[in-house]
């Protein structure tokens, strides 16, 4: 494996601006220098292949279609993403594991509606035109920033001969005196209008209300109702992702540019980890808002804490990942090693529980993905019919927003979040282009509609203000 130090930057992004001109950068932010609880930034770009895969209408009838590029040359099949993906990532077999977290290997998305190549889902809501089902990168080199040594490093297993060949250009682009970086992106962002949510309160309330009547019937016991927001808006959101991350830093923030249109993330939710086949998950369920008084702030954490009904909220999600994890786990490994733990953060508290297991003999980390997909903190359960009440109730496909952004190393392992807190800009074709995001939140049977849309404005709050930055009758200036 190839290894060269690179000056250390407290601040990535300063690194991620000196790539953001290649094909496909992308960065995984730990929220640093603010958040507390990142450690480790991830950022690469010029992918050597790519997979895109969603599905296409053939007479009526949705098919799959999967593509991968390599080279030039394009392959197409009705394979569903998960399966190709695999499939690939076992032709560059690595037997060593990075020092770091990932060294080169699959970097990408996996949208909410990827599910729909795994499950039999009704086709009632809108589909997403921004986003497909899946867009993963396979990458040769990553730069990895450790802010707990205070190191930096780019570093690659060299499984493609142009990384061998391209490594002392790669190095110098890295170097402290370097300037190399994308000139010709425009330096401003305009938000035309605040966003507005594609549900007034009176549709949200008819939604909810048809929710508790499935829970009452016994359909199901939980179901995560979100409501889109959405404005129209021209410019750079590079700048709008580095607002976001100065007011609301979380430990599994994202940043990805694909031609034409970029993910925002500033997640605070782990989906699932695999080290050395050791997998855990955080689950996210109970929130209260934040407060600017200290001890309005801590009694809004103590009522949090002290909730029944936050807490059996959260333990129906615990269980079902339980399960979950339990198909590709190690029979007897799966246990829940802590409940309910409080987790603050810029504009909410949060209940956060901790599963772990480990990773059964002949199954691997996509194994692993593909079963617990899409992450039942942000479904309800059973997940399945959850996912069906969900398609009848919200108007308008989930796309990134509920999926999970990831690394899968070519060393095996892995870690994802739940695209929660999660922003897409499409750029203007003509016209105005639109940033649009959702936020969401868990019914069961006591749930309050009052307090459940209040729970949604808490949750929605840290990209609103992120929004309110941009929004003027004048270009913003970075």
């Amino acid at each position: 494996m190839l290894k060269h130090a690179i000056p250390y930057c407290v601040d990535s992004s300063r690194l991620f601006e000196r790539i953001a001109h290649l094909p496909w950068p992308m960065f995984l932010d730990s929220g640093q220098p603010k958040s507390e609880y990142g450690r480790f930034d991830i950022l690469v770009a010029q992918p050597f292949l790519t997979i895109t895969s969603d599905e296409v209408l053939v007479s009526g009838r949705a098919v799959i279609k999967t593509e991968v590029s390599q080279q030039g040359e394009v392959t197409v099949s009705e394979e569903d993403g998960f399966s190709v993906l695999k499939r690939l990532l076992a032709d560059y077999p690595v037997h060593e594991s990075s020092e770091g977290p990932f060294a080169g290997g699959a970097l990408g998305y996996f949208s909410y509606d990827l599910a729909r190549q795994l499950e039999t889902l009704p086709r009632l809501s809108a589909a997403d035109k921004v986003s497909p089902h899946m867009q993963v990168g396979l990458y040769d080199w990553a730069v990895v920033v450790d802010h707990q040594e205070k190191t930096a490093a780019l570093v690659s297993y060299c499984l493609s001969a142009s990384t061998h060949d391209n490594w002392l250009d790669l190095c110098r682009l890295f170097e402290a005196h370097s300037s190399e970086q994308n000139q010709a992106v425009e330096p401003t962002f305009q938000l035309k209008a605040m966003p507005i949510s594609n549900m007034t309160f009176s549709q949200y309330s008819l939604a909810f209300n048809k929710i508790k009547a499935y829970i009452k019937g016994g359909d199901c016991y939980q179901v995560n109702l979100a409501l889109r927001f959405a404005a129209p808006a021209a410019g750079n959101s590079w700048l709008v992702y580095k607002k976001l991350r100065e007011l609301s830093p979380a430990p599994f923030m994202a940043y990805m540019k694909f031609p034409g249109w970029q993910i925002l993330s500033g997640s605070p939710e782990r989906f699932l980890q695999v080290r050395n086949r050791h997998v855990e998950t955080r689950p996210i369920k109970g929130t209260r808002p934040r407060a600017l008084n200290a001890i309005e702030d801590a009694a809004l954490a103590a009522d949090l804490q002290g909730s029944t009904k936050d807490q059996a909220e959260n333990l129906m999600i615990v269980d079902l990942l339980r399960n979950d994890l339990g198909k590709n786990c190690e029979i007897g490994s799966v246990q829940a090693d802590q409940l309910f733990r409080l987790q603050s953060f810029a504009n909410v508290h949060h209940l956060v529980s901790i599963v772990r297991g480990h990773l059964a003999q002949g199954k691997t980390a996509i194994d692993l993905l593909r079963a617990c997909f899409p992450g039942g903190s942000i479904t309800g359960a059973p997940k399945l019919r959850a996912m069906q009440i969900i398609e009848e109730l919200e108007s308008d496909r989930r796309g990134v927003y509920c999926g999970a952004i990831a690394y899968i190393g070519f060393d095996g392992n892995m870690d994802s979040n739940i695209a929660i807190r999660t922003a897409v800009y499409r750029e203007a074709d003509q016209g105005d282009g639109e940033m649009s995001f959702y936020a969401g939140g868990g019914i069961v049977s006591d749930s309050l509609l009052d307090e459940e849309y209040a729970e949604i404005q808490d949750k929605a709050s840290s990209l609103l203000k992120t929004m309110q930055h941009f929004f003027s009758d004048k270009d913003v200036k970075p």
